[in-house]
């Protein structure tokens, strides 16, 4: 049976959708995975490009409200903004809350250079965390 994993951020425009695309990619056999927003709007196009130059699409993602989520289990909730974290509602049961922030690169900016290496960057430090999580399946489980 599939682990479950909720990914929790603010918009679940651009950090949760990269992560949610990074652990389905490398743990879709192992893990069950859905991103959502405690205010979503809409997946940030930069986000989809510099996904899809690692070779992950998240082109058909789309942004959800975590409402959707309520009543249902999970094994790990995880919130990758500190806003998130601070309004996440409760998931009763047995799963686990983590808290793996990430910086949020800039949105609604013109795309140049920097922009782009901004989201890069955030983008490497969300793959390498969540690849690790996906092939070790250690999610900061007490042993």
């Amino acid at each position: 049976m599939k682990r479950r994993v909720l990914i929790l951020c603010t918009g679940n425009s651009c950090r949760s959708q990269m992560a949610e695309g990074v652990l389905r990619h490398y743990g879709g056999d192992r893990f069950e995975v859905a991103s959502a927003g405690t205010q979503p709007s809409r997946v940030n196009s930069t986000a989809i490009q510099v996904m899809e130059e690692i070779g992950i699409d998240i082109s058909q993602h789309r942004s959800k409200h975590v409402e959707e989520f309520l009543g249902q289990p999970f094994d790990f909730i995880i919130t990758v903004c500190d806003n998130a974290r601070e309004n996440c509602p409760v998931f009763p049961g047995k799963g686990k809350h983590l808290h793996w922030s990430f910086p949020d690169p800039p949105h609604g900016q013109a795309i140049t250079p920097e922009v782009l290496a901004e989201f890069r960057k955030v983008r490497d430090l969300i793959h390498d965390k969540f690849k690790q999580a996906a092939e070790t399946s250690d999610f900061g489980e007490e042993p």
